[in-house]
């Protein structure tokens, strides 16, 4: 029987894991990371039909993957064509981990804490790999692992990772290049660096130094940020290329969808999981806003609101489903402000773009969203596919927790359908070409299916008490991370040592 990773054997896993769980027991002020069960019985069903998705997934994985970065759930085989390549480094397993934490999966987890330990080298990564995808899945996965559960080898393999990511910030500007050999450290010098990509390391390189007390990491992310904040924007957008080496500003292309989308996103969140004590962040993200808001938000014919890209000096009424992801920041910025007015605006925005984005699944064969959307009659071919992303649903889980409007539980329930109907398969899930053809598989169980999609819509058919949205804040990937000043699994260096000599003692 599958049972709560509290009750679990405690061989099966390491010891300072349960020395956390039992602290956890004995103190009514710590985080609820397991659990939170709703009371009433169809949504427990709901999330119930969830944890068997997550338990499908990865056993698909283990199955014909394992160790693999990616499973191909079609032909039940390993992904050769990863975002990091056809090593054997196991980009599922540490995705997934978090996930398998708090649906209490703990054979799964003890396994993949097991693989982790023994086997997660991304020196065996070939070619030039990623620093953003390399961040946000492996770092991102190994802190919150971290944070869940005191083990000190979660913290020790991020700390190598991180590492062999910092040869990428060598440049005058301090903008690093996008992509960093793990086996030599030699980058790809290339002339543009994408905004979402070295805009996305704030959350986790910051967190990463708290918890090691080396400041390094938290100075890096810091050139960043400071650089940006002294360039000329026009209109407060930021395009999505920079030149790390002479620092200027490529292609006039603005975008909150690919390119850009969650340099805005860490913005906002780095306030929040600072506990509102990084001013710089927060007044980045209300001048980006307030760009968003004047530029780039739109009105179609048929009512719907939706974020245009702005390119070579006109708009472009496309939006990409990476953008849904919005409706969730837009909603969380909302929720943080004290003036009625500013706050209704921002809400306004955020529930205006999760309904566009509900009405993309709706309007399709299959009720799951295109991979790009257009508006007001623009013909140009279009990505339709769908790749098992998560940004609808995250708005959902956001707007769910923020204002309990039971529409947002309704359309979560319509997409697990869908995906059990379109996507499910022997080995797992499988993205689909079509989102108009029900039998186009792309053969393909993207790592951050089990990381964000299935942990989103497990957590929005879930009590509120659960990842409380007041002590966690998510990085982009979906991994929680623990707001300074009032988690108490934050554990910072300076009180790391005091508080394992208590448990050894109790």
């Amino acid at each position: 029987t599958e049972t709560l990773l509290g009750d679990i054997n405690k061989t099966s896993v390491s010891s300072s894991i349960f020395a956390n769980k039992t602290a956890a027991v004995n103190s009514t002020s710590d985080p609820t990371i397991q659990g939170g069960e709703a009371t009433d019985p169809q949504t427990k069903a709901r999330r119930n039909v969830v944890r068997k998705m997550m338990k499908h997934a990865w056993d698909g994985y283990a199955a014909h993957a394992w160790g693999k970065n990616e499973v191909r759930p079609v032909s039940k085989s390993g992904n050769l064509e990863t975002v990091f390549g056809s090593s054997d480094c196991g980009a599922t397993i540490v995705d997934s981990m978090d996930t398998l934490y708090i649906m209490g999966l703990e054979k799964e987890f003890a396994r993949g804490r097991e693989w982790i330990s023994t086997s997660l080298n991304l020196t065996k990564m070939s070619g030039h790999i990623s620093v953003f995808e390399t961040n946000i899945r492996y770092v991102g996965g190994l802190l919150t692992a971290f944070a869940f559960t005191g083990d000190e080898m979660f913290k020790t393999k991020a700390v190598e990772i991180v590492e062999k990511l910092l040869p990428a910030f060598a440049t005058p500007t301090g903008i690093p290049h996008g992509r960093v050999n793990m086996q030599t450290g030699l980058v790809m010098k290339e002339p543009k660096s994408i905004l979402s990509e070295f805009g996305t390391l704030h959350m986790e390189f910051s967190y990463l130094s708290d918890i090691t007390g080396n400041i390094i990491y938290k100075k890096t992310v810091e050139n960043i940020r400071n650089f940006l904040d002294k360039k000329v924007k026009h209109n407060n957008l930021y395009p999505n290329f920079l030149n790390p080496t002479t620092g200027q500003w490529g292609e006039n292309h603005c975008s909150v969808g690919a390119l850009g989308d969650s340099f805005y996103e860490y913005l906002i969140k780095e306030w929040l999981r600072t506990g509102k004590t990084d001013e710089q962040a927060k007044k980045m993200f209300d001048e980006a806003a307030s760009g968003i808001e004047q530029m780039l938000l739109q009105n179609s014919s048929q009512g719907q609101t939706y974020l245009a890209e702005w390119k070579g000096g006109q708009l472009e009424h496309k939006m990409d489903h990476l953008a849904c992801f919005a409706g969730g920041m837009f909603g969380l910025a909302a929720a943080s402000v004290l003036e009625d007015t500013n706050r209704t605006k921002l809400m306004n925005m955020a529930e205006g773009i999760t309904e566009t984005c509900h009405r993309s699944y709706e309007n399709t064969v299959t009720k799951l969203g295109p991979e790009v959307m257009r508006f007001d009659g623009t013909s140009r071919t279009f990505d339709s596919s769908y790749i098992l992303r998560p940004e609808t649903v995250e708005s959902y889980f956001v707007l769910w927790r923020l204002t309990k409007n039971p529409k947002y539980r309704e359309w979560g329930w319509k997409v697990v359908q869908a995906l059990e109907k379109n996507c499910k398969v022997e080995g797992g899930y499988s993205g689909i070409r079509n989102v108009n053809d029900k039998k186009s598989t792309d053969d393909v169980q993207q790592s951050y299916f089990l990381a964000e999609t299935l942990k989103y819509l497990y957590l929005l058919f879930s009590d509120d008490d659960l990842l409380d949205l007041k002590q966690w804040v998510f990085n982009t990937e979906a991994h929680p991370l623990p707001i300074k000043g009032v988690n108490a699994f934050y554990r910072a260096y300076d009180t790391l040592d005091r508080s394992r000599i208590l448990h050894l003692e109790l």
